[in-house]
């Protein structure tokens, strides 16, 4: 008498299927919010701007993560580019009143 598993058991479940991968979604996502919550300003969020646009190309999956990235990151590097920006201009505006300021 031969007992295969097939006989034993017709009606197995099928194996569920994997999740789809999404590794760069996921490290955009993560940089955008560690950039804003630990005060990264240049590098970080640079570098998640690039993977989430990689990510968007090539895990449509993630695509959501990888937009929320996107957005977090370019959030914080405009904050940097915009007190950068009133930095210098306060730099123009001591330097303009610079020969006043010995009266």
């Amino acid at each position: 008498m031969s007992t295969s598993t097939a006989h034993q058991y017709p009606y197995t479940a099928p194996a569920p299927a994997a999740a789809p991968s999404r590794p760069l979604s996921i490290t955009s996502f993560v940089l955008g919010i560690a950039s804003i919550a630990f005060g990264w300003t240049f590098l970080a969020p640079i570098a998640g701007i690039v993977i989430g646009v990689l990510a968007l190309g090539r895990e449509p999956a993630g695509r959501a993560l990888a937009i929320w990235g996107i957005v977090l990151n370019a959030v914080m590097l405009a904050g940097v580019v915009i007190g950068l920006l009133f930095a210098i201009a306060g730099l123009g505006v001591g330097l303009a009143f610079l020969p006043f300021a010995v009266l």
